[in-house]
């Protein structure tokens, strides 16, 4: 089974108290962090980590609460707010020897990304997000019938007990519903590593609730209190998302502009898992966003 990125080091690394992520680390050169999305590992990175070693050190952990990193308990909503999650990236790099470093996320890890430009803008360099609108207007624009591709958003952001009963119960139809519906192209996630992805996700259901979760609660308060103050990303900044924002009625590029001061759009016609469905296209985006 495909469970690691060929040719790349696995450790494990401390980044907070009783706290340590399984990290990928490859290459030489200027370090790029590579974040993972739903419901995924760090594996859904491997073509194009393995692209960008060529000239860069690339770093692939699992996020807390995912994959092989550890998954601590939430007892107050804040062990999975996107502002904790970011600071264990912050803590993985600088371990590694990095204080400053180029950073993409997809889906989950691109809300992690974008908290993590947005409170440490003199440590990220670059920041890419792929597939996501900040936190903030991803639930302002889940209105009326359209909100219904949400839906797993709604349920997560329920108190404690149903979300995670009700996943826990039918963990791997929940979880492979996605796998199988937000792709165009079903080969791009063989089916060992679709094995992976479900495994590592059944035993993960607490932690991944608990992520979402602050995405309905603490991580609004903190995109609220940026919002207020104008704070913006101040890296340049690439955004790749599907075409979803003209189905949905809205203009994906201009709810982004408030928050970047240097920004890049563009659609893909791939599906929602691009960085395995055309991982040379991404790869391309990243190169270039590297250059500015």
């Amino acid at each position: 089974m495909t469970t690691k990125i060929s040719g790349f080091e696995y450790r494990r690394v401390e980044v907070a108290d009783g706290v340590a992520l399984n990290a990928a680390v490859g290459g030489s050169g200027s370090p790029i962090v590579l974040l993972h999305g739903f419901p995924q590992t760090h594996l859904m990175w491997r073509h194009v980590a393995a692209d960008l070693a060529a000239d860069h050190t690339v770093i692939v952990p699992d996020l807390r609460g995912y994959g092989d990193s550890d998954k601590p308990a939430d007892p107050d909503g804040t062990a999975y707010s996107k502002r904790t999650m970011a600071a264990d990236i912050v803590a993985l790099a600088k371990a590694l020897g990095h204080d400053r470093f180029a950073l993409a996320g997809h889906d989950r890890g691109a809300h992690v990304a974008i908290r993590a430009g947005l409170d440490h803008q003199g440590v990220v360099t670059h920041l890419a997000s792929l597939d996501v609108l900040p936190t903030l207007d991803s639930w302002e624009i889940l209105r009326g019938r359209s909100a219904a591709v949400g839906f797993h958003l709604f349920l997560m952001a329920l108190p404690p007990g149903l979300p995670e009963q009700m996943i826990g119960n039918s963990a791997d139809a929940f979880f492979g519903y996605f796998l199988d519906t937000w792709t165009n192209n079903p080969d791009a996630i063989p089916a060992d590593v679709r094995a992976e992805y479900l495994r590592a996700s059944r035993d993960a259901v607490p932690s991944i609730v608990a992520d979402y979760r602050a995405t309905g609660g603490i991580d609004i308060e903190h995109d609220e209190i940026d919002r207020a103050a104008g704070n913006q990303l101040r890296m340049p900044v690439t955004v790749i998302q599907q075409d979803w924002g003209s189905a949905l009625g809205f203009d994906a590029a201009a709810l982004w502009r408030p928050w970047v001061a240097d920004l890049h759009h563009r659609t893909v016609t791939s599906g929602h898992f691009m960085a395995e469905e055309a991982p040379a296209e991404i790869v391309k985006s990243l190169r270039e966003l590297l250059t500015r």
